[in-house]
């Protein structure tokens, strides 16, 4: 009995040794890396906005009345002075037929005053009459002139309603809202309502991009854009960029500038109010080495596994007041990275642009593996963020 209590006894102690031993023995760093390539790099700012006609029309209309006829629907295309709508003319028919009417009432009017003038004029140059009667039918003349001038203004007016009556397209273009129908009622006492939307072309249309602030100091005009829409999610259209405006917009502390883009659209597959998401073409590299954005953010850890900067070592590229980054690969046949000088170029926030201090193949540390062997259930190493 005592004999097996000593082996088990042993046995223990050995595998405590053991235990310990392993867990003194400093662990092999493993690290993730990725390879020094060659290709295109592209720098682009993002944002949204919304297609638009280049020339979006409003017809409306100057008076009230029920809407006798329509002439347009939905796609219509119509020509400028094209009718497109009509109100009941009934109304402003008797209108004009009133002032007509008033208007002939003050030419007699007026012609009856001409003659009591000449009458009293005759009168007081025989001394039959008072020299105040004369002045009395000269006012009443001028009264009688002015009375049918602006009877004549009001049949104007009745006539000029009464053509509003006829509705016509100001340009060329296409319909895309229509918004009566026959028999309903416009008031126009204090806005004009809107009947029609027109459009000019729809082959040429235009974006209108909200951009970042901290963006807009990238844009120039003639810039390329490329942008898709949810309609067809597997193509891409593409634009120019046409305006930058200064007037600022703020939404939720956030301040974006007006950012127009031209787009052709000759087979008319884009439609007005389509959301694009764009990207504009800052700068292109073609066929530049470049190496992945993640190893700019690399920092190797001291033996207690902290990053040499720090806990707190920032997340950015090691740049040096030379312009120069600090880079780390791993030479062939080497366990633990060095650190190179390297220039950097445009980023299209996957792959960097390297002008110089690396090589196609080089391989670079992206982030440090953990070695969980002797914790977790699991073994094995796991990825540690990179600093």
């Amino acid at each position: 009995m005592k004999s097996i209590i000593i082996i088990v006894l042993a046995l223990t102690a050995a595998g405590g040794g053991w235990w310990y031993w392993k867990q003194s023995r400093p662990q092999e760093v493993k690290y993730q890396t990725g390879a020094v390539t060659r290709g295109d790099v592209t720098q682009v700012v993002s944002a949204t906005g919304q297609l638009n006609p280049v020339l979006n029309v409003t017809v409306g209309s100057q008076i009230s009345g029920n809407i006798a006829k329509l002439f347009a629907d939905y796609n219509s295309i119509v020509k400028a002075n094209e009718v497109v709508a009509e109100l009941d003319p009934a109304p402003y028919e008797a209108t004009v037929h009133q002032a007509i009417a008033n208007v002939a009432y003050a030419k007699a009017a007026l012609e009856l005053a001409q003659l009591t003038a000449d009458r009293k004029a005759e009168l007081v140059k025989e001394h039959a009459a008072a020299q105040a009667d004369l002045d009395t039918a000269v006012a009443n003349l001028h009264q009688a002139q002015a009375t049918l001038q602006i009877q004549q203004a009001n049949q104007e007016t009745a006539q000029i309603n009464l053509d509003h009556c006829t509705i016509a397209s100001p340009i060329d273009g296409i319909v895309i809202s229509r918004s009566v129908d026959v028999g309903e009622t416009v008031a126009a006492s204090l806005n004009a309502p809107v009947l029609f939307t027109i459009a000019n072309d729809l082959r040429k249309m235009q974006i209108d991009a909200s951009v970042a602030e901290g963006d807009v100091g990238q844009l120039e005009i003639g810039q390329a854009v490329n942008f898709n829409v949810d309609a067809y999610p597997t193509r891409t259209f593409h634009g120019t960029v046409a305006q930058v405006r200064n007037s600022p917009s703020t939404v939720q502390n956030v301040v974006t500038y007006d950012t127009v883009v031209s787009v052709n659209n000759d087979d008319q597959k884009l439609k007005p109010g389509m959301t694009a998401n764009l990207f504009i073409v800052i700068a292109e590299r073609p066929d530049v080495l470049k190496l992945p954005n993640a190893a700019l953010r690399f920092h190797p850890s001291d033996s207690d596994g902290t990053p040499a900067g720090g806990a707190e070592s920032t997340p950015r590229p090691h740049e040096r007041h030379d312009g120069s980054h600090t880079i780390y690969i791993l030479p062939a046949g080497e366990k633990k990275p060095a650190p190179v000088q390297v220039h950097l170029g445009i980023s299209d926030g996957i792959y960097t642009e390297v002008l110089d201090g690396l090589h196609e193949g080089d391989v670079v540390v992206e982030s440090e593996l953990e070695n969980n062997s002797s914790g977790g259930q699991g073994g094995g190493f796991g990825m540690r963020r990179p600093f």
